[in-house]
């Protein structure tokens, strides 16, 4: 794909759709990356607060097939932004972070868009994206989470299903399964809704209360799954058992069997419990992801096997990515990195009117997390400067520790 010429911009020229580039480094402005898709008037203030005169326009819109061009170029300054110390070592890890979700959110959408056309290309598409998870969770030693996301508040079907198959196999991960039954994780927990394509959008999409019509077909999306991959004749059982029952719970409450207990594959329950926590992210009521793991404390403790809850809370820490949290100093902040500091992880922090932006190292500093808080206890400027609208999902860290 060729490359968009990049043309100089005013500030008053910039518009929603637009996809810019900062003529900053990465380390003096708030965001991400330096190219920003502008998807609210929040971020164009956000850049003219920044102090530049113009910004350099890429794209006229940032439609979906223009992200992996993007990705290339994240990757170049990935190579030659120079070494200088743990936050820029950090940064780059995050950027790379990103990177790969995106990457694999396109992948995966390419897998749908195959599945009932051509299943032997979905297959391979799939198998392709299951060994480059494998080889992302198994690149250090000891993997972290990282906050990601698409700059868009309401999360697809496909980004969903990359961020639940990253949480099912940091599970896998730390209970020592072998590399086949993270295979089956991954391709799994990347395929558990493909059911809900057989689901008319204005059941999918509704806002609000579903009726119990419509609360009863979307509930048959895992049937509707199971059908379409097991017409194929490809997919492991293993896989197969995933997608029909990720909504099994092992109290024998949850659909379409009411399986209980040890008739749920071990494969099965750590899917199911990844998809339920990131389901909580990406419904309409829950936005904080320690708010996510509360609810599963409270309402979800007889549903999935103790064991298996335990291990994400080790993974997630108290302070899971996207944890909007005030600090020891009175700084607000962002959690974007786990660490093995659970009250001290890697932030995005500002003062508490949104001034003094910062990625911060509060092992480092002496700081900690005094508690988590919600949004509508944050300035205005505190919640466009922590983007606290975006959505939240998680990939691997690729940071050494």
């Amino acid at each position: 794909m060729a490359k968009v010429p990049q043309k100089k911009l005013s500030l008053s020229e910039i518009q929603l759709g637009m996809r810019v580039k900062l003529p900053l480094s990465w380390t003096n402005h708030p965001f991400l990356f330096n190219r920003v898709d502008i998807s609210s008037a929040a971020q164009i203030e956000m850049i003219r607060g920044l102090g530049v005169p113009y910004v350099f326009l890429l794209s006229e819109s940032n439609a979906e097939l223009d992200i992996v061009e993007e990705d290339e170029d994240i990757e170049d300054e990935i190579a030659v932004e120079p070494e200088r110390d743990l936050k820029a070592d950090t940064r780059k890890a995050m950027r790379l972070s990103q990177k790969r979700f995106l990457m694999n959110v396109n992948n995966s959408r390419n897998v749908f868009g195959k599945i009932v056309s051509d299943p032997e290309g979905a297959y391979r598409l799939s198998a392709a994206l299951v060994e480059d998870l494998l080889s992302h969770l198994q690149e250090v030693e000891t993997p972290f989470l990282t906050l990601v996301g698409m700059d868009e508040k309401d999360v697809s079907v496909t980004q969903h299903g990359v961020s639940v198959a990253v949480l099912a196999m940091m599970i896998g991960h730390a209970l020592d399964l072998t590399p086949r039954e993270l295979r089956d994780i991954a391709l799994g927990s990347l395929l558990h809704d493909i059911g809900k394509l057989k689901v008319p959008d204005v059941i999918r999409r509704k806002r609000g209360a579903l009726t119990t019509h419509e609360a009863s077909y979307l509930q048959m999306h895992p049937n509707f799954g199971f059908d379409m991959l097991n017409r194929s004749g490809l997919f492991p059982k293993e896989v197969l058992n995933v997608i029909l029952h990720h909504h099994e719970f092992v109290d024998g409450s949850g659909f379409p069997d009411g399986l209980t207990g040890h008739k749920i594959p071990i494969i099965t329950q750590i899917v199911s419990l990844a998809n339920d926590y990131d389901q909580q992210l990406s419904g309409q009521q829950v936005t904080s992801p320690q708010v996510a793991l509360g609810y599963l404390f409270k309402n979800r403790a007889s549903k999935h096997s103790e064991s298996l809850i335990s291990v994400l809370v080790k993974i997630l820490g108290i302070y899971p990515p996207g944890t909007i949290v005030k600090l020891s100093d009175d700084s607000i902040a962002k959690v974007i990195m786990t660490t093995k500091e659970v009250s001290q992880p890697q932030v995005w922090a500002c003062k508490a009117d949104g001034s003094d932006a910062s990625l911060r190292f509060l092992s480092d500093e002496g700081v900690t997390v005094q508690k988590a808080i919600k949004a509508e206890e944050l300035s205005e400027g505190a919640i466009r400067t922590l983007q606290v609208d975006k959505g939240v999902s998680f990939y691997f860290s690729s940071l050494q520790t």
